[in-house]
């Protein structure tokens, strides 16, 4: 396997960063914004007359997936959130027709995915427009989601199957959680958010060490719901502490807190904090390997898009924490962006075919998706400079 930014590649790499990290943060946020709507305007013009939706780069070429792919709406999801940060009606329009092409997405009950594929772009549709029918679809997703909840093991099922497992749940599922939430909320069924609850609780007992990591994959035995093994699918080993899947419940659990103020997810979230904060193997810019176990450490491969994840899940958790905290989880934030926002992480202009960021990873046991750009980390590292600059408004 090749090495990821090493030496001396990586020492120009660093003095960039540091250059940046002489930018006031108000600075890197609005430069940031403003490459991101000019990238995002070539990507629009890149993919314009393809079927389907951009997700990365594969053989040279921009890989489009079908509204049947679990990351099919971060692309309109990422348009939305530039029409949140410009007012530009261009960017507007782009995410309704996107978005548009999802609706299909609401019936489908083979997947657990319909929070990151309907609430990422439907979900910002109607908090950005108010249009009623993005409701209506959100409502009968979450109503899909529902349908694969088992309440003898307490958790909504993952994959129907797969490498013999029974009924497997991932870290990955605590993101789909705020559908149901949301939907409990406006109008749908109240027991969604039991569900949500039940899941969330049943993964707090499950998936977490003692130290605040987590397994990727809980299987259990659908008729008692008894956890039968503790294994992973894309990380270094079963017992390893897979990069994104420990940002999957750092935010998890913050927004289970955001919605339903119950401690137990606060002091989850934090503990997870805790845990990536303080990692020895958390490199000096704070873009985390694949895995921090992965074993050919500092040679791995890294994953902005874990980096993305952990920013913006930290900008909204140091909202519900102590003063000292807070500041704390967003230094930690800030340096993450300052970092992405530099010549490390970010594309040149007009480069990578339009995907904002670089170095990220997919599935590196399937050697799948490895130091490639992902549609993914391009959503949630706007996300986290949109939380950013809220924040850095309030403080004036």
């Amino acid at each position: 396997m090749k090495n990821y930014l090493r030496f001396p590649v990586i020492a120009i790499l660093v003095a960039a960063a540091a250059q940046a990290a002489e930018q006031p943060m108000q600075e890197v946020v609005r430069d940031s914004l403003q490459f991101a709507a000019a990238q995002y305007a070539g990507l629009l013009t890149d993919v314009a007359g393809k079927a389907g939706y951009p997700r990365t780069i594969a053989r040279g070429e921009t890989k489009m997936i079908s509204p049947k792919d679990w990351t099919c709406g971060f692309f309109p999801g990422s348009l939305w959130y530039l029409y949140e940060a410009t007012g530009d009606a261009k960017w507007r329009d782009a995410a309704a027709k996107q978005t548009a092409g999802l609706e299909e997405v609401q019936h489908n009950r083979g997947t657990h995915d319909l929070g990151f594929m309907l609430y990422c772009s439907y979900g910002n549709g109607l908090r950005l427009t108010g249009d009623p029918h993005y409701r209506d679809v959100l409502l009968t997703g979450a109503a899909s989601l529902g349908s694969r909840f088992n309440p003898a093991v307490g958790c909504i099922q993952s994959w129907d199957s797969r490498h013999g497992w029974k009924f497997p749940v991932i870290i990955d599922n605590m993101m789909n959680l705020e559908l149901l939430l949301w939907a409990a909320q406006a109008g749908g069924a109240p027991h969604y958010r039991e569900i949500a609850e039940k899941h969330a609780d049943t993964t707090l007992a499950n998936h977490y060490r003692p130290d605040g990591s987590s397994y990727h994959v809980v299987d259990y035995d659908p008729a008692t719901g008894k956890a039968v093994q503790h294994v992973t699918h894309q990380g270094a080993a079963d017992s390893s502490a897979w990069a994104r899947g420990q940002m999957w419940g750092l935010y998890g659990f913050t927004l289970m807190y955001r919605s339903t103020h119950d401690r137990r997810y606060l002091a989850q979230a934090q503990k997870i904090a805790a845990f990536v904060i303080n990692h020895p193997r958390l490199p000096a810019d704070k873009i985390p390997y694949w895995d921090f176990d992965a074993p050919n450490i500092p040679n791995a491969p890294r994953d902005a898009s874990a980096a993305a994840v952990m920013a913006s899940a930290l900008l909204e958790l140091a909202d519900y924490v102590d003063a000292s905290t807070a500041r704390s989880y967003v230094a930690m934030a800030e340096q993450q962006l300052r970092a992405l926002s530099s010549p490390a992480y970010r594309a040149k202009p007009g480069e990578n075919h339009n995907f904002m960021l670089l170095h990220s990873t997919g599935n590196l046991p399937a050697n799948d998706e490895i130091d490639v750009p992902l549609n993914y980390a391009d959503y949630y590292y706007l996300e986290a400079l949109l939380r950013c600059k809220a924040r850095l408004e309030r403080k004036g």
